[in-house]
């Protein structure tokens, strides 16, 4: 076995600023990690989350200390035993699974116990701004019938309501998820329930820091869970006020880990989304097998790109068609 492992730092600008509760950003950073054997070629890539105390860098380094044993012929199971769960791990993991669907000709999807893949739609996201600015943006996602709504901003709830409600009035046809990415204080969302309630929001994401989420059980809101879940073992621990749990392959750390969090999640009767981080059709094409499994799926990473990879995913409105075996699996 001769394998030839390859590390690539990419910045991927965007079409505009893209702004969440914690931050913007107009580039996308991606890790690529390339695995060579025999000819054959495996690619992986993940978006390192400083939330989780991770850069470029350090998922690099995490890789780099790897190297003898991937060289030496590191399986996915090895892997999930080297390291933790996160962007490392994620691009490593998907590296492999490509790498062996090249080397079998049998489709990742049918590895994992999927016949066909179907496409499938997905959400646009609306990043935070003001209210104006957003409702402008959800009236151009005309053709998205559902709109995830970044809020969570500075000025506190009362300010985020105005953002929903403008948002709702400009798309009164939209289902509507809101996810404020830990940016609101229990108590003022507690004070606010009954008004964010009258929008029909279908849940909120992570409404607030992972250390008061067990307040939220006494709130009349449905909710999902982002940043306090990882893994399986994070699912299984779940509180009830969690009826959403969002998988994310960064930070389940791989197609693996992913796949065990969505049974897990059906165990404890939770709903699936699968959702990304704002990246290229190289994340997505992965996560697309995991979204065959889902309730929900948010995988518009590569629609904020100025330009996308080459060969990348089809998006035929909010359709989004399977990968090719031409861009992974």
């Amino acid at each position: 076995m001769a394998r030839h492992i390859t590390i690539k730092v990419e910045t991927w600008p965007l079409k505009q600023r893209f702004a969440i509760a914690r931050g913007s950003k107009v580039d996308a950073d991606v890790i690529c990690v390339e695995i060579e054997e025999n000819g054959f070629l495996g690619r992986g890539e993940a978006v390192p989350y400083a939330r989780f105390g991770e850069t470029l860098e350090t998922a690099s380094a995490s890789i780099e200390a790897l190297m003898p044993s991937l060289k030496a012929g590191m399986t996915r199971e090895d892997l999930s035993q080297a390291l933790l769960p996160g962007a490392a791990r994620n691009a490593l993991d998907c590296a492999l699974w490509d790498l062996a669907a090249k080397q079998s000709g049998e489709r990742a999807y049918v590895t994992a116990g999927i016949s066909a893949l179907r496409p499938i739609t997905t959400a646009f996201t609306i990043g935070l701004d003001d209210a104006d600015r957003m409702a402008i943006m959800a009236v151009k996602a005309q053709v998205y019938p559902l709109l995830k709504i970044k809020l969570g901003g500075p000025e506190g709830v009362m300010a985020d309501l105005t953002r929903l409600s403008a948002v709702a009035e400009a798309r009164p046809d939209a289902q509507l998820v809101v996810d404020a990415n830990e940016g609101w204080q229990v108590g003022e969302l507690a004070r606010y329930a009954e008004a964010l309630g009258r929008y029909g929001v279908l849940f909120f994401e992570q409404p607030v820091p992972q250390a008061q989420e067990s307040e939220l059980s006494k709130i009349d809101l449905p909710f999902c869970a982002d940043e306090s879940v990882h893994d399986r073992h994070d699912i299984e621990a779940m509180g009830d006020a969690y009826s959403w749990v969002n998988i994310k392959l960064d930070k389940a750390g791989g197609l693996t880990e992913a796949l065990a969090c969505v049974e897990m999640a059906r165990a404890r009767r939770k709903k699936i989304m699968v959702g990304c981080m704002v990246a290229t059709s190289l994340s997505m094409a992965p996560a697309f097998i995991v979204a065959q499994h889902a309730d929900l799926v948010d995988l518009d990473g590569p629609l904020w790109l100025a330009q996308d990879r080459d060969p990348g995913l089809v998006f035929d409105g909010a359709s989004l068609h399977p990968p090719s075996a031409d861009i992974w699996g």
